[in-house]
């Protein structure tokens, strides 16, 4: 028989300095790992005040850049609700580009026609004020009764007093800070539009990014669910569209027949209020009501009773329909979500305020309550 095999020494099988290798179990190119720390009491509370003063820094962030992300949230919400439309030209052989300047193009017009009902209004009605200014102060100086009370209560010396150089800059820097808020106000609108076609350009690559964050195990689950939120999304947006449409409609017809005047103006006023869920159509009842009673008391007296009427119609038969089939919201928790909405982010919360409770609902229903009943 052979004889057993001489076992070689370890020492001959180790790889030669410098080669590269692994030169021992557990050790590595830069030695063998020292042992874990211990959990000291310092230790803990040194990374406790680091995970503190690393929420507050993120906590001052936000809070700083909150108009930022206001702005970008509005932006992500309209990309969102715009999409299916997009979808839809696309659907149409139109190429992603064509479709997102399709939608845009269609954007700016609703935003210009609506800038065009309003502003000429504003600036001839304001014209004309400024023009009766001293037919007014004519009629209250051969008012006895005011006389009496300018001498008694020497308003004239008052407002010689008040006419100071001081007063005079305080009220050209009120004006300097009405332009500024203006221009402002401009500039997050071009901002806004400019991210809402950025979003819509990038939706894809931007949802596909989102979902690639979640674990692969839990990726297909959650981009039926999301899939589904961002339909929901959308569909309520076509619904508020259309609903606040054909209020606008509704009031404009109104408005030539009982002979308003700008009924174009006071149409889209009544269309971009009735956006805003639950007191949108109320705000632009009241307006056009005010409308109505400086014309005469019979046309606000008719624009009250039209606005009534419409409203419960509106409210008990066309806005139940055009929600429960595009978001299939319950409407007690719509209208609690629209004044939780208001109280808490004012507009932008009425804004989103449904589709958050339809998101939540699908959430509860497909996701919480199957996990509650497999405890």
């Amino acid at each position: 028989m052979d004889a057993d095999p001489v076992d070689s020494d370890p020492a001959d099988s180790d790889p030669a300095p410098g080669s590269g290798t692994t030169e021992s179990a557990g050790s590595g190119r830069f030695g063998r790992p020292g042992q874990p720390l211990r959990l000291s009491p310092f230790l803990v509370g040194l990374t406790g005040g680091l995970g503190v003063l690393l929420a507050y820094a993120i906590f001052l962030a936000v809070r700083n850049a909150g108009s930022v992300l206001v702005l970008v949230f509005i932006a992500l919400f309209l990309a969102i609700g715009l999409h299916p439309a997009v979808v839809r030209l696309r659907s149409w052989g139109l190429p992603r580009g064509l479709a997102v300047a399709a939608v845009t193009l269609t954007l700016l017009a609703v935003i210009t026609g609506a800038v065009y009902a309003l502003v000429p209004p504003i600036v001839s009605q304001t014209g004309e004020l400024i023009g009766q200014v001293p037919d007014y102060v004519t009629q209250l100086r051969r008012n006895d009764t005011v006389n009496d009370l300018i001498v008694q209560y020497d308003l004239a010396g008052r407002i010689e007093s008040a006419a100071t150089t001081e007063n005079i800059t305080r009220a050209l820097g009120g004006v300097f800070g009405a332009a500024g808020f203006i221009f402002g106000a401009v500039f997050n609108i071009v901002t806004v539009i400019v991210l809402t076609i950025y979003f819509m350009a990038t939706f894809d690559r931007l949802r596909d990014l989102g979902y690639g964050l979640v674990p692969a195990t839990r990726r297909d689950r959650v981009r039926l669910i999301g899939d589904e939120i961002l339909a929901k999304v959308g569909a309520y947006m076509v619904g508020a569209l259309a609903i606040a449409l054909l209020a606008g409609v509704s009031t404009f017809v109104f408005a030539i027949v009982v002979g308003l005047a700008y009924p174009f103006a006071l149409a889209v006023v009544v269309a971009i209020c009735d956006l805003i869920p639950q007191i949108g159509a109320t705000i632009g009842a009241v307006v056009i009501s005010l409308v109505g009673f400086a014309t005469d008391v019979p046309t606000g007296i008719a624009c009250v009773v039209f606005f009534l009427i419409y409203q419960q119609v509106e409210n008990y038969l066309v806005y139940p329909r055009v929600m429960r089939r595009s978001v299939q919201v319950n409407d007690v928790a719509a209208i609690v979500a629209a004044l939780l909405g208001v109280a808490l982010f004012g507009v932008i919360g009425a804004l989103v305020a449904i589709p958050a409770v339809a998101a939540i609902q699908l959430v509860l229903r497909e996701v919480v309550l199957p996990r509650q009943q497999h405890r």
